[in-house]
Protein backbone atom coordinates (compact mmCIF):
# COMPACT_ATOMS: atom_id res chain seq x y z
CA UNK A 1 0.00 0.00 0.00
CA UNK A 2 1.31 3.78 -0.88
CA UNK A 3 1.11 5.63 1.87
CA UNK A 4 -0.39 9.10 2.17
CA UNK A 5 1.38 12.01 0.74
CA UNK A 6 0.75 13.68 3.86
CA UNK A 7 2.25 11.12 5.56
CA UNK A 8 5.17 10.53 3.74
CA UNK A 9 5.99 14.45 4.54
CA UNK A 10 5.78 14.21 8.01
CA UNK A 11 7.57 10.75 8.43
CA UNK A 12 10.58 13.20 5.84
CA UNK A 13 9.96 15.95 8.30
CA UNK A 14 10.56 13.44 11.21
CA UNK A 15 13.94 11.95 8.95
CA UNK A 16 15.16 15.48 8.71
CA UNK A 17 14.79 16.57 12.07
CA UNK A 18 16.57 13.58 13.62
CA UNK A 19 19.09 14.51 11.13
CA UNK A 20 19.61 17.76 12.52
CA UNK A 21 20.01 16.41 15.89
CA UNK A 22 22.64 14.09 15.35
CA UNK A 23 25.02 16.13 13.37
CA UNK A 24 24.08 19.53 15.13
CA UNK A 25 27.47 20.67 17.00
CA UNK A 26 24.72 22.05 19.80
CA UNK A 27 24.09 18.58 20.26
CA UNK A 28 27.02 16.88 19.78
CA UNK A 29 28.22 19.20 22.70
CA UNK A 30 25.54 19.72 25.13
CA UNK A 31 24.88 17.67 27.91
CA UNK A 32 21.97 17.76 30.07
CA UNK A 33 22.86 20.74 33.08
CA UNK A 34 20.53 18.21 35.11
CA UNK A 35 23.38 14.98 34.54
CA UNK A 36 25.91 17.53 34.75
CA UNK A 37 24.95 18.49 37.96
CA UNK A 38 24.18 15.37 39.51
CA UNK A 39 27.93 13.77 38.37
CA UNK A 40 29.10 16.37 40.10
CA UNK A 41 27.32 16.08 43.23
CA UNK A 42 29.55 12.73 44.76
CA UNK A 43 26.98 9.88 43.77
CA UNK A 44 28.72 6.34 44.04
CA UNK A 45 30.72 5.01 41.19
CA UNK A 46 29.99 2.03 39.42
CA UNK A 47 33.22 1.02 38.05
CA UNK A 48 33.02 -1.72 35.22
CA UNK A 49 35.91 -3.23 33.33
CA UNK A 50 34.14 -3.35 30.25
CA UNK A 51 31.54 -0.15 29.50
CA UNK A 52 33.84 1.62 32.20
CA UNK A 53 32.40 3.21 35.57
CA UNK A 54 28.83 4.38 35.60
CA UNK A 55 26.37 6.35 37.82
CA UNK A 56 23.45 4.77 38.99
CA UNK A 57 20.21 7.30 38.91
CA UNK A 58 16.67 7.90 38.40
CA UNK A 59 15.29 10.35 35.56
CA UNK A 60 12.72 12.27 34.23
CA UNK A 61 12.27 12.71 30.79
CA UNK A 62 11.36 15.83 29.24
CA UNK A 63 7.70 14.53 28.61
CA UNK A 64 7.13 13.34 31.89
CA UNK A 65 8.23 10.08 31.69
CA UNK A 66 10.35 8.27 34.86
CA UNK A 67 12.72 6.21 34.35
CA UNK A 68 13.17 4.61 38.09
CA UNK A 69 16.83 2.38 36.79
CA UNK A 70 19.47 4.63 34.55
CA UNK A 71 23.39 4.21 34.09
CA UNK A 72 24.71 7.27 32.98
CA UNK A 73 28.44 6.29 31.52
CA UNK A 74 30.68 8.08 28.69
CA UNK A 75 30.48 6.53 25.11
CA UNK A 76 34.21 6.38 24.82
CA UNK A 77 34.53 2.74 26.23
CA UNK A 78 31.82 1.18 24.55
CA UNK A 79 32.83 3.06 20.88
CA UNK A 80 36.09 1.72 21.33
CA UNK A 81 35.39 -1.48 22.26
CA UNK A 82 33.03 -1.61 19.34
CA UNK A 83 35.20 -0.87 17.22
CA UNK A 84 37.60 -3.25 18.11
CA UNK A 85 35.57 -6.40 17.91
CA UNK A 86 34.47 -5.14 14.57
CA UNK A 87 37.44 -4.84 13.32
CA UNK A 88 38.22 -9.08 14.84
CA UNK A 89 35.71 -9.89 13.03
CA UNK A 90 36.54 -8.02 9.81
CA UNK A 91 39.71 -10.19 10.10
CA UNK A 92 38.21 -13.48 11.19
CA UNK A 93 39.83 -13.93 14.69
CA UNK A 94 36.43 -12.56 16.42
CA UNK A 95 33.64 -14.76 18.74
CA UNK A 96 31.77 -15.75 15.33
CA UNK A 97 34.90 -16.92 13.38
CA UNK A 98 33.30 -19.69 12.07
CA UNK A 99 30.97 -17.79 9.51
CA UNK A 100 32.71 -14.64 8.85
CA UNK A 101 29.63 -12.28 6.98
CA UNK A 102 27.37 -13.14 9.15
CA UNK A 103 29.31 -12.71 12.05
CA UNK A 104 30.51 -8.71 11.63
CA UNK A 105 26.38 -8.10 10.78
CA UNK A 106 25.23 -10.40 14.53
CA UNK A 107 28.21 -8.26 16.16
CA UNK A 108 27.09 -5.00 13.99
CA UNK A 109 23.70 -5.46 15.17
CA UNK A 110 24.98 -6.28 19.00
CA UNK A 111 26.50 -2.99 19.44
CA UNK A 112 23.69 -1.18 17.37
CA UNK A 113 20.35 -2.45 18.73
CA UNK A 114 20.95 -3.82 21.66
CA UNK A 115 20.45 -3.03 25.00
CA UNK A 116 18.50 -0.58 26.54
CA UNK A 117 19.57 3.03 25.94
CA UNK A 118 17.91 6.73 26.37
CA UNK A 119 19.52 9.82 24.93
CA UNK A 120 21.14 12.60 27.29
CA UNK A 121 19.51 15.24 25.58
CA UNK A 122 15.93 13.76 26.46
CA UNK A 123 16.65 13.38 30.74
CA UNK A 124 14.93 16.50 31.94
CA UNK A 125 15.65 15.51 35.64
CA UNK A 126 17.93 13.27 37.72
CA UNK A 127 17.58 11.82 41.42
CA UNK A 128 19.46 9.02 43.08
CA UNK A 129 17.49 5.67 42.95
CA UNK A 130 16.70 4.22 45.54
CA UNK A 131 17.25 0.55 43.83
CA UNK A 132 20.79 1.21 43.21
CA UNK A 133 22.45 -1.01 45.72
CA UNK A 134 25.50 0.59 47.72
CA UNK A 135 29.17 -1.03 46.65
CA UNK A 136 29.36 -1.84 50.67
CA UNK A 137 26.97 -3.80 50.83
CA UNK A 138 27.49 -6.04 47.39
CA UNK A 139 31.24 -6.56 48.19
CA UNK A 140 29.66 -8.52 51.31
CA UNK A 141 27.82 -10.71 48.81
CA UNK A 142 30.48 -14.11 48.49
CA UNK A 143 29.80 -14.78 44.56
CA UNK A 144 27.10 -17.14 43.23
CA UNK A 145 25.45 -19.32 44.97
CA UNK A 146 24.96 -21.73 41.88
CA UNK A 147 25.52 -21.59 38.49
CA UNK A 148 23.97 -18.25 37.14
CA UNK A 149 21.82 -17.92 40.16
CA UNK A 150 23.22 -15.90 43.34
CA UNK A 151 20.97 -15.87 46.39
CA UNK A 152 21.26 -14.00 49.64
CA UNK A 153 19.48 -11.97 52.64
CA UNK A 154 19.79 -8.70 53.89
CA UNK A 155 18.51 -8.44 57.48
CA UNK A 156 17.04 -4.85 58.26
CA UNK A 157 17.90 -2.75 61.47
CA UNK A 158 14.06 -3.71 62.68
CA UNK A 159 15.46 -7.59 62.63
CA UNK A 160 13.31 -8.38 59.57
CA UNK A 161 15.06 -10.43 56.77
CA UNK A 162 14.33 -10.13 53.04
CA UNK A 163 15.57 -12.68 50.59
CA UNK A 164 16.97 -11.66 47.56
CA UNK A 165 18.60 -13.06 44.13
CA UNK A 166 19.51 -12.54 40.56
CA UNK A 167 21.17 -14.19 37.71
CA UNK A 168 23.57 -11.65 36.71
CA UNK A 169 22.78 -7.77 37.12
CA UNK A 170 23.98 -6.81 40.43
CA UNK A 171 23.31 -2.77 39.05
CA UNK A 172 19.75 -2.21 40.52
CA UNK A 173 17.31 -4.52 43.52
CA UNK A 174 13.41 -4.23 43.90
CA UNK A 175 13.19 -3.16 47.57
CA UNK A 176 10.41 -4.48 49.64
CA UNK A 177 7.48 -1.25 50.58
CA UNK A 178 8.74 0.84 53.68
CA UNK A 179 12.47 0.31 53.19
CA UNK A 180 15.90 1.40 51.86
CA UNK A 181 19.69 -0.01 51.61
CA UNK A 182 20.26 2.65 54.18
CA UNK A 183 18.46 0.17 56.55
CA UNK A 184 20.56 -2.66 55.94
CA UNK A 185 22.09 -3.73 59.12
CA UNK A 186 23.53 -7.37 57.80
CA UNK A 187 24.23 -9.20 54.95
CA UNK A 188 23.96 -13.17 54.43
CA UNK A 189 25.48 -14.76 51.88
CA UNK A 190 24.03 -17.37 50.17
CA UNK A 191 20.70 -17.73 52.41
CA UNK A 192 17.40 -17.19 51.84
CA UNK A 193 13.59 -16.63 54.14
CA UNK A 194 11.32 -19.20 54.67
CA UNK A 195 8.16 -19.17 54.75
CA UNK A 196 7.68 -19.22 58.15
CA UNK A 197 10.14 -15.70 57.82
CA UNK A 198 13.12 -17.70 59.48
CA UNK A 199 16.55 -17.17 57.93
CA UNK A 200 18.23 -20.36 56.29
CA UNK A 201 21.37 -20.86 54.83
CA UNK A 202 21.15 -22.10 50.41
CA UNK A 203 23.38 -25.15 49.18
CA UNK A 204 26.36 -24.19 47.14
CA UNK A 205 27.36 -25.92 43.64
CA UNK A 206 25.12 -28.25 42.54
CA UNK A 207 23.18 -29.69 45.43
CA UNK A 208 19.58 -29.28 45.06
CA UNK A 209 18.05 -26.45 47.19
CA UNK A 210 15.38 -26.80 50.25
CA UNK A 211 11.91 -27.58 49.05
CA UNK A 212 10.44 -24.44 50.33
CA UNK A 213 13.25 -21.94 49.03
CA UNK A 214 10.82 -20.30 46.22
CA UNK A 215 13.01 -17.99 43.98
CA UNK A 216 9.94 -16.24 42.93
CA UNK A 217 9.38 -14.44 46.06
CA UNK A 218 12.84 -13.48 46.34
CA UNK A 219 13.43 -9.75 45.45
CA UNK A 220 15.30 -9.65 42.01
CA UNK A 221 17.68 -7.49 40.24
CA UNK A 222 16.29 -4.72 38.00
CA UNK A 223 16.48 -3.60 33.96
CA UNK A 224 17.72 -0.46 34.01
CA UNK A 225 18.71 1.83 30.47
CA UNK A 226 21.78 3.19 30.03
CA UNK A 227 22.56 7.14 29.26
CA UNK A 228 25.79 8.28 27.01
CA UNK A 229 25.65 11.88 28.49
CA UNK A 230 28.60 12.56 26.54
CA UNK A 231 27.62 11.53 23.21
Amino acid sequence: LTPPASAVGVSSNVRRHEADRVVSPAFRTQMSTAISQFLKSGVEPFPDSIYGVGFRCSAYLTDGTYLPCVMLRSAVPLAELALRRFEEEKRGRGVFRSDKTEGYKTIVSHFVVGGNHVNHYDVAKVEPSRFAIPLSLLHQIEGETTMSWTGFALEMKDGKCFAFGTTFLTEFFNLPDGYAFADVARVHSHSYVSQAGELRSLEQGLSPQPPDYDPSQVYRERPYFVCHHDV
